[in-house]
């Protein structure tokens, strides 16, 4: 039994009670079923719209299914890996002044050096190690 149907069998009870109109608890009793037929016809509106809106997400989603089958033509996302020649490597580079971390590539190291973007410290690469590049802070030159 729905709620509509439950009020409804309420309302029936207060009918075969024969309640009197001028009794204050009997129009109490009769506006509390009024409220409850009210609720029960909203409730089963938006029963309906939910519905309604279950039925356009299902056709949605499988639209957005046959569009990625034709987009992806079957392939799994998982498997493709996005790569070429062109990918450039990156180089993570510690700035010894400040501790900021910072991103070179191939280019910005064989030019030799550097300045830090955050503090303005001139950055020197030494490749004597062909394994690791690193940073060397610059000698400080005595004042004269």
């Amino acid at each position: 039994m729905n709620i509509a149907e439950k009020v409804s069998y309420l309302r029936g009870l207060c009918d075969g009670l024969g309640l009197d109109e001028n009794n204050k608890q009997d129009k109490i009793l009769r506006s509390i079923v009024d409220v409850l037929d009210e609720v029960a016809f909203a409730v089963g509106e938006v029963n309906d719209s939910l519905e309604e809106l279950s039925d356009q997400i299902d056709a949605v989603d499988e639209d957005l299914a046959n569009l990625e089958e034709e987009v992806y033509d079957g392939e799994d996302d998982d498997d493709y890996h996005f790569s070429s020649a062109d990918d450039e490597d990156f180089y993570e580079v510690e700035c010894p002044s400040c501790g900021d971390t910072i991103y070179l590539d191939e280019e910005m190291i064989e030019d030799g050096s550097i300045d830090c973007p955050n503090c303005g410290t001139e950055l020197e690469f030494d490749f004597s190690d062909d394994e690791s590049i690193s940073a060397e802070q610059p000698e400080e030159k005595p004042e004269e």
